[in-house]
């Protein structure tokens, strides 16, 4: 008997446990895991999806280390800005940590074939677990991806297929594929095993920083996915009694593509004004997840801003020149919002914040200077 099932986090819904990334049936919510049973870990361990351990696929992913800023952080000036170097994880990108437990449940259920779209990361590493679990994957990509994106996936053997337009019609492309051939949409935005596996983020910062967590956790967000996963994991730490308030989360999008500061905030915005962005790991125009992600700033005080795309290359520039960390533009865009945060007074001097830099930056590289 499964330990999990399928739950709507908006209607409450339920249904059996499969590998199916569909909606509830009831209200079009994505669905997230569901707990039945779980063994008792005293809030140390993220209870997992997962049936047995022998069933797991991993390249050695979390862990990740969390580093004092020191320069940028005084510069601000903030009473501590860590950064957590989720570019350490075995791709590059935060997305191992959502990768390996989908891909763990899908060779447990005997998953041989699978599709995804992604913009670059998620792909990669998609890619790079279903070639360790011996699953053969179709990832469908942006015709204008990054170059150093599409080698990495191709790296693997995956099978890429490249779509024109904008980045809802690689989903709906790959979504069409998997119906024609009767395969599994192993979807990073909508798989419910994709969301729980992040959840690792939380309580590696409580294992990591005890009793000096941050006031603050600063995201880049697209869909969402490691924001979720991050509620999730101090809620699950706040009921277990291991920690006693969960940081305020904020979320920070492009103002070239910003759907959840504008439903956030109050402000015009739809599909049809959203631009090119350097920030392509969060362009996402119409999130499968919007609504949840708004919750969840509100449940902890956070707060949603947008960022110049010149803010962003500047803080790229800043990270590594000053700091020695290489990360991505779309990591860059959370400590580019950091700093509107800090102006506007909602992150106060002095205050402890972490920032997840959430992609190396070779994965993602700068235009030359002019």
């Amino acid at each position: 008997m499964s330990h999990i099932e399928l739950r709507c986090p908006k209607c409450g819904i339920t249904r059996p446990a499969d590998m199916s990334a569909e909606a509830c049936r009831d209200c079009g919510s994505p669905m997230d895991v569901g707990y039945l049973a779980t063994r008792d870990t005293k809030g140390d361990t993220a209870p997992s999806p997962v049936h047995e351990t022998s069933a797991r696929v991993t390249l050695g992913e979390g862990n990740t280390p969390c580093v004092i800023l020191n320069t940028i952080g005084g510069r601000l000036p903030l009473g501590r800005l860590r950064a957590k170097l989720e570019f350490l994880n075995p791709t590059g990108s935060f997305k191992d940590r959502g990768t390996a437990t989908m891909l763990s449940v899908a060779g447990e259920r005997g998953v041989t074939e699978l599709v995804e779209d992604s913009s670059g990361n998620a792909g990669a590493s998609v890619s790079a677990y279903a070639a360790r679990a011996g699953i053969k994957a179709h990832i469908f990509v942006p015709a204008d991806a990054p170059e150093a994106k599409l080698r990495q996936i191709r790296a693997y053997g995956t099978e890429v297929h490249p779509i024109a337009g904008p980045r809802e019609a690689v989903t709906a492309a790959a979504i069409a594929y998997a119906q024609q051939n009767a395969l599994v949409y192993a979807s990073h935005m909508l798989s419910p095993y994709f969301a729980e596996g992040t959840k690792t983020f939380a309580y590696e910062v409580v294992e990591q920083l005890e009793d000096d967590l941050p006031g603050h956790v600063v995201f880049p967000v697209g869909n969402g996915s490691l924001l979720i996963g991050a509620f999730n994991g101090f809620n699950e730490l706040l009921a277990s009694g291991r920690i006693e308030k969960i940081p305020r989360l904020h979320c920070v999008q492009s103002r070239n593509v910003m759907p959840l500061v504008a439903a956030f905030n109050g402000q015009k915005w739809g599909p049809e004004d959203a631009a090119k962005t350097v920030a392509g790991g969060i362009s996402i125009a119409a999130p499968s997840r919007q609504w949840q992600i708004l919750e969840i700033l509100r449940l902890t005080g956070g707060s949603a801003v947008a960022v110049e795309e010149s803010s962003i290359l500047k803080f790229q520039r800043d990270l590594a020149e000053d700091e020695g960390i290489f990360a991505e533009p779309t990591s860059a865009a959370a400590f580019a919002g950091l700093e509107i945060l800090v102006d506007q007074d909602i992150i106060q001097q002095g205050d402890d914040v972490l920032v997840p830099a959430t992609g190396f930056g070779l994965k993602d590289e700068p235009p030359p200077s002019s």
